[in-house]
């Protein structure tokens, strides 16, 4: 019997697991926290020194835990947050504080990158829109803003990579996190050229890029004695955090969509081909999994914006919570599920931090339309919970519309399944709506670790454990629960998903008007 790890160097901690290659059962499990600064306004950074820190920390609770079960680990995978940069000098010592994937700071960066490029440029070599979280903005700033940190930089990496190079003295990057840096063509699944040579930028700032299954190195003799882990254990690449929860959800293959609900929503599906949506509103990056792609959309406010209706309109829910010592979210939804569909002629938007996908506008707001003298707090809690569905499935129908215009429609690349994860995901009720919302069937799997999960997955493909991706995944991922769509509810949403979406047009002027009070 064997054991995988997963290591997740996500935004607010780091997570690492240890599960049976067999069963997935998870035999252990660590969590480290450690900070964010935000030193200016929009500005959002990390010690890199904390990653690896909690890295050694997490994988010594790991050995602890196991005991002489630690003799059985055979491979170590690595995920964590897409686009945030680390910068190391000549010897590989951190110049600068990373600078995070939410940081905002490089607006007019992205502005030259779009002058420069085009979006014909940007969609030819790239496939994304230059945003502010992606990885090159954040290069040109530090190249203009802090010039002195800038000449002292011979590469960048993203923070699992960081620490991918602490576990093993081994540098490089997978192909999906290398998407998210806006200076590499996921298509041709290598660095453009003509990307770097626009901005004059060296290749060299930039680590060689591989599968995500590849072996990075192997654990380090001084780690491993100071972890229990075994010396010499093999390290993979692993995945960027969207894709290797898709590997950990089992979507793998065209046909399957990963459905999102965390502080933000995700709506990500796989595709064999590499596919660009026209205006970029989707992100178009490479998946963990060998020759494969993945289609994603994300709405900014999902469980944020129900965790806002909780804890500024749901005092009542709270307090009846705590008496029950039950979760507040479960009330909430409870008295959901008692409003008639559609909440009695009541809509949400929950544009509340802006939106990303579809309109990409920073000043878009949440509402609520439609209340009168007869609204119930049913309905209120109804209304959020179909409107955070109603964004979700916008990014869905983007993507339906991309794969339909590549002739993907047919066969294996029509969706017939989405896979949820979030907090979301335990509600028999939102799991229903959502089925409805979407024309989908939902399903929720036996994983919920996350991408580290995935990233534990793609070390038993590492590891020779399994022989693919998908041999993994099948082997561990399992459905639990599923949601069939209703036809009558579907139907009933179709048309007020069409009124959900001409809200944004009537409004976009007035909230952009509203941003300017503020």
């Amino acid at each position: 019997m064997s054991l995988l790890v997963g290591l997740d160097v996500g935004t607010s901690g780091l997570k690492a697991i240890a599960i049976d290659e067999t069963t997935g059962y998870v035999e252990a499990r660590a969590v480290r926290d450690y900070p964010l600064s935000t030193p200016h306004p929009g500005w959002a950074e990390q010690d890199p020194a904390d990653f690896v820190v909690a890295a050694e920390s997490a994988l010594a609770s790991l050995g602890a835990s196991l005991g002489a079960r630690a003799r059985e680990i055979v491979g170590i995978g690595l995920t964590g947050q897409m686009h945030s940069a680390v910068f190391l000098d000549e010897r590989d010592e951190v110049v600068r504080p990373a600078i995070l994937w939410c940081d905002t700071r490089t607006t007019e960066a992205c502005a030259r990158i779009t002058e420069r490029l085009g979006a014909d440029g940007l969609r030819r070599t790239v496939g994304n829109l230059a945003l502010e979280g992606f990885t090159l903005p954040k290069l040109l700033w530090l190249r203009e803003v802090e010039p002195e940190a800038f000449a002292r930089v011979r590469r960048v990496l993203m923070p699992k990579d960081w620490v991918g190079l602490f576990l093993t003295g081994e540098g490089g990057a997978d192909f999906s996190d290398a998407s998210g840096t806006l200076a590499f063509s996921p298509g041709a699944r290598a660095w453009s050229d003509e990307v770097l040579g626009a901005f004059d930028l060296p290749r060299s700032l930039f680590p060689k890029a591989h599968e995500s299954s590849a072996i990075r190195g192997r654990l380090r003799t001084d780690l491993a004695d100071r972890t229990g882990l075994p010396a010499g254990v093999p390290v993979v690449f692993g995945a960027a955090d969207n894709a290797a929860g898709a590997v950990g959800l089992g979507v793998v293959r065209e046909g399957r969509a990963m459905v999102s609900l965390g502080t933000s929503g995700v709506v990500l599906a796989a595709t064999s081909t590499y596919v660009v949506e026209p205006e970029m509103r989707l992100h178009s990056f490479c998946h963990a999994v060998p020759e494969r792609y993945y289609l994603m959309g994300v709405m900014l406010a999902a469980g944020g914006a129900l965790r806002w209706y909780r804890d500024v309109l749901c005092d009542g829910e709270r307090l009846a919570a705590e008496l029950r010592r039950a979760d507040p979210y479960e009330i909430i939804t409870e008295a959901a599920s008692t409003a008639r569909l559609g909440a009695g002629g009541l809509l949400f938007l929950p544009y509340l931090m802006g939106e990303r996908t579809p309109h990409n506008d920073a000043a878009a707001r949440g509402a609520f339309v439609g209340l009168s003298a007869r609204t119930t707090k049913a309905e209120l809690s109804r209304a959020v919970l179909e409107g955070i569905s109603f964004g979700l499935a916008d990014s869905l129908a983007l993507v339906h519309a991309v794969l339909g215009a590549s002739g993907r429609t047919n066969g294996s690349a029509r969706l017939r399944e989405a896979r949820l994860t979030g907090g979301g995901a335990r509600s028999p009720f939102w799991r229903q709506l959502l089925a409805d919302v979407l024309g989908l069937e939902v399903a929720v799997t036996t994983s919920t670790e996350g991408p580290a999960f995935g990233a534990a997955l793609l070390a038993g493909v590492g590891a020779s454990r399994f022989r693919s991706v998908e041999e993994a995944a099948d082997a561990l991922v399992h459905v639990t629960t599923r949601a069939t769509p209703d036809p009558v509810a579907v139907a009933r949403y179709r048309e007020i998903h069409a009124e959900y979406q001409a809200l944004y047009g009537a409004l976009r002027g007035r909230f952009r008007a509203i941003a300017a009070w503020e």
